[in-house]
């Protein structure tokens, strides 16, 4: 039986995708509630929105993902891999380390959002179509300046890292590994060409993507029905417009 229950939407990857990653990179058990839970409990996104309503729960989360663990709630995709990861033993060897994992991710977390940004730049209640010239203008300033330098950084610190390039944090697999493999996932699915142009310059970061994508584990979970693919109703989507020339 599952000790965690992780709460998202089921027809995207999203921010809880980060969250799913360290569950799969370390076999850990889990249920994917708005995707596998029973009929007779409601099933679907009811299930999701129940728990997110509980009125006896003293404290709710603004929205999904959020994750259960007995009568702990945690929202937000940061605090809920800062909780994880020394329960998964993907926060490193200390404090220290724990606490350097958990700024990698919070700064994942800005570019994450950048990139949703760049397609609903004035407001997610209106339609891309609607929001559409301004989306131009953000995308444009979004793979020239903040791609490369997001990018950059990060192969900043991996050639920082004492222990080597292999990992942002120490000498083996953290959360932050896992969450910036995923982010190079949704900038080449989203913005294919200015991706390429920043990967080139970023060896190390590729280098890293490229062997959390060996790890076998993870090669099954993105081979297996439980990894959903891109879509243009998640966070990275691909508009060829925004992408430039």
């Amino acid at each position: 039986m599952a000790d965690y229950e992780l709460h998202y939407w089921p027809g995207i990857q999203g921010r809880g995708e980060f969250v799913r990653l360290a569950l799969e990179a370390t076999g850990t058990p889990y249920l994917d509630v708005a995707r596998d839970a029973p009929s007779h409990d409601g099933g679907g996104e009811a299930a999701l929105i129940r728990r997110l309503r509980d009125p006896a729960n003293p404290t709710p989360s603004f929205a999904p993902p959020f994750l259960v663990h007995g009568d702990i709630v945690i929202g937000q995709t940061a605090a809920i891999l800062l909780y994880l990861g020394p329960r998964l033993d993907l926060a490193g060897r200390n404090e220290r380390e724990a606490l350097w994992a958990h700024q990698l991710q919070l700064t994942i977390a800005d570019a994450v959002a950048e990139a949703h940004d760049t397609h609903h730049p004035i407001s997610v209640l209106l339609y891309y179509e609607d929001q559409k010239d301004t989306a131009l203008l953000r995308a444009k300033d979004f793979r020239e300046h903040r791609v490369p330098k997001y990018l950059g950084w990060f192969e900043e610190v991996l050639q920082r890292n004492p222990a080597g390039d292999t990992h942002l944090v120490g000498e083996r697999l953290s959360y932050a590994d896992l969450s910036l493999f995923q982010l190079v996932e949704g900038l080449r699915h989203a913005f294919p060409k200015s991706a390429a142009r920043a990967l080139a310059d970023t060896p190390a970061v590729v280098k890293l993507h490229d062997n959390v994508r060996r790890r076998q584990r993870i090669r099954d979970y993105l081979h297996s029905p439980r990894r959903i693919g891109f879509n243009e109703d998640g966070i990275f989507r691909r508009y060829p417009e925004l992408d430039g020339e």
